[in-house]
Parts: structure tokens; C-alpha cells; sequence
């Protein structure tokens, strides 16, 4: 049996008391304090979390910018150096390979960010597909990433750099900053609902700038938090899990992302496909539901309408925020309109639950 791998960050978890699970091969902290004192810090102060079991991949070379134009489903000509895009890779019939979020630092030069499981397979793709000049580099191991999110996200950083990150603004990064004593690269960008950072930086550099976010943050409310808080926060934002909201399986559009679907951009992989999708409508869609009979939605439930199943949930939980039970789900397109009612079998029951609009949250401006 192999052992679980570990993030640089690993030596903190036993410091900070956290509750460790393997999370698809990677020992990581599911919580330290509790999921819920998580993530009301996050919704109302801010949180620390160690998200360097992601996929950093570095992708260079002057045909880069039509490399990855024919396997991203948005289109990288939007974005200036120095700016960040959410995007897709997709298979020709439009199921996705991964999602991710691609940093362009140069017309040559560019820095993918994939899902840890999905890290091997993502790099295999690219390297299948490469041609002309351009250069692959996995340089997962030797970069931390580390995601301070919420309302006093900023106070806190301030304290620790002299970046201008008042003038940041979401989906664009600093690439080069100093930040507690170390050289790291600063972007406003997260997966939580909230303002915040994620900060890059070389794998032994990040124990200390970790703990002196802590010390620094303290006073501000700032806890660690685990993958049990984010994934409460990024599902009551109706952020997508690959896996669960996404997969080979599900395409963006049924998903809900036609925004990162740029099917005027030229020919990529997938767009067929999705292009086909676009014109006659997608079979199913994801939606929010919210039960109405007493019951909490699990990933993988069945959805119902009537003696019929119209689907299954992607994603549910009693939301932390609100107190109710509410979940993503993959039906029919038929019964995705709000106010829909459907039902869900829980333990062998059909309890009554309503198609609701997404996001479930969404934060006000300040």
C-alpha cells in the first residue's frame, strides 16, 4: 500500500491540532477547529488554508499562446499579462478533462493550475497535444500554494507586504512580491465565495510564511481552515467540484458554465461538440435545490419526479450560512426551472425538496 503523499505544509497540521483524512492519495486536514467555526471565520473575517496539493503546471515556448487556445474552452487572447482566466480542458465530445485556472505572465509564458487528482492526466494531455515551440514543466513539488480568504483577507497581507494589493483586482496577480520575508507571487483569486489571495511560492518557504499569517492575523479573526470548510464555502457559492460538478461525463454547458465556453474564438477540442450542445439544448443541467420535507441531500442521492428518476445530487449539505438543507443537482433539463418540485431519496424515503436559483450565496460588495 503506498503512503499518502504530503504537502510542505504537513508539519503545521500537528502543530495546529488538525483532523487529517486522505483526500484522492494526499494526507490533508479536513478541519482544525471545527467545519463550522471554519467557515463563519471565512464569511466574516478570514481563513488560512494549505492548497498545495494542486497542480501547477508551467507552460513556455512562442506557439504557447496557440497551444493553449486549441485546449482551453475560453479564450486566452482576453486576458493581459499579469491576469488570471478561469477555463476548461475539454475531450472532443465535450466532456472535461479538468477545470483550471491559466496565469499569463507573457505571450510565451504561462502557468496552468489543475486539480491535484487530475495533475498526471492534465500533464499527459498537454503533452500529447504540444506542438511547435512550446515547453511543459510540472513544478507541482517544489510550489506552495496557500489561500487566505475572506472580508479581512486584505488587512491581513497588508501587514505582511508592501504590494499594492488595494489596486489588485480579481483574476489578476503580482508576479513578484515580497511577502513576510519571502519572494512569492500574489493573485486575487479563491474558491471560497469571498475576496482573498492565493499566494505561490517555493515549497520550503512555506511553513514560515504560514505561521507568520497566523501570528499576523490573529487579531483579526484569522484561523486555519481544512477541506471541510471549503467545501462548504465553495458549494454555497455553486463553485464546481471536478468529480462531482464536473467530469468526463458532464460537460460545461450541462454545468451551467457556458460564460468559460468562448465558442467564437476558433476551432478547439470539444467545440463541436459543445457547439452541437449550444443549438439543440443540453439533456441535463445542474441546479440548486432546497429541501422542503426534512433531509439533507448527499452526493450521489436520486432525484425524482414523480415515480421517475430525473437525476442524482452532485453535492449537499446543511448549509453552515443559512441552516438549510440544500444541494447541487444533475436533472433533467425539463424539471430545471425554479420552483420546480422534485424529490430525493434519502435512506430509502422520496422527501419533498424545490429547484432553487444559484448561487446560494453570494457576498455583498464592501
Amino acid at each position: 500500500m503506498n503512503a499518502m503523499k504530503r504537502t510542505p505544509l504537513y508539519p503545521v497540521y500537528v502543530k495546529h491540532g488538525a483532523k487529517t483524512i486522505d483526500f484522492g492519495g494526499w494526507e490533508l486536514p479536513v478541519q482544525f477547529a471545527g467545519i463550522q467555526k471554519e467557515h463563519e471565520a471565512v464569511r466574516t473575517k478570514a481563513g488560512l488554508f494549505d492548497v498545495s496539493h494542486m497542480g501547477e503546471i508551467r507552460v513556455t515556448g512562442s506557439d504557447s499562446f496557440a497551444f493553449l487556445q486549441h485546449l482551453l474552452s475560453n479564450d486566452l487572447s482576453k486576458l493581459q499579462p499579469y491576469q488570471a482566466q478561469y477555463t476548461l480542458m475539454c475531450y472532443p465530445d465535450g466532456g472535461v478533462v479538468d477545470d483550471l485556472l491559466v496565469y499569463k505572465y507573457a505571450d510565451d509564458h504561462y502557468m496552468l493550475v489543475v486539480n491535484a487528482s487530475n495533475t498526471s492526466k492534465d500533464f499527459d494531455w498537454l503533452q500529447k497535444h504540444a506542438e511547435g515551440d512550446v515547453r511543459l514543466e510540472d513544478i507541482s513539488e517544489r510550489t506552495a500554494l496557500i489561500a487566505l480568504q475572506g472580508p479581512a483577507a486584505l488587512t491581513i497581507m497588508k501587514k505582511l507586504t508592501e504590494a499594492p494589493l488595494e489596486e489588485l483586482r480579481p483574476f489578476r496577480f503580482v508576479p513578484e512580491a515580497q511577502a513576510g520575508g519571502h519572494t512569492v507571487m500574489i493573485s486575487r483569486t479563491g474558491y471560497t465565495g469571498e475576496d482573498g489571495f492565493e499566494i505561490y511560492l517555493p515549497a520550503e518557504d512555506a511553513p514560515e510564511l504560514w505561521e507568520k499569517l497566523l501570528e499576523k492575523g490573529g487579531e483579526d479573526g484569522l484561523l486555519p481552515a481544512g477541506l471541510g470548510a471549503r467545501d462548504t464555502l465553495r458549494f454555497e457559492a455553486a463553485l464546481p467540484l471536478y468529480g462531482q460538478e464536473l467530469s468526463s461525463g458532464i460537460s460545461p454547458l450541462e454545468a451551467g458554465l457556458g460564460m468559460f465556453v468562448k465558442l467564437d474564438k476558433g476551432d478547439f477540442i470539444g467545440r463541436e461538440a459543445l457547439a452541437e450542445q449550444k443549438r439543440h439544448g443540453t439533456r441535463r443541467r445542474l441546479v440548486g435545490i432546497e429541501m422542503i420535507e426534512r433531509g439533507i441531500p448527499r452526493s450521489h442521492y436520486p432525484v425524482f419526479a414523480g415515480d421517475r428518476q430525473i437525476g442524482e445530487v452532485t453535492t449537499g449539505t446543511q448549509s453552515p450560512t443559512f441552516k438549510t438543507n440544500i444541494g447541487l443537482a444533475l436533472i433533467d433539463t425539463a424539471y430545471a426551472s425554479a420552483g420546480t418540485e422534485v424529490a430525493v431519496e434519502i435512506r430509502g424515503k422520496k422527501l419533498k425538496a424545490k429547484v432553487v436559483a444559484t448561487p446560494f450565496y453570494r457576498r455583498e460588495k464592501r
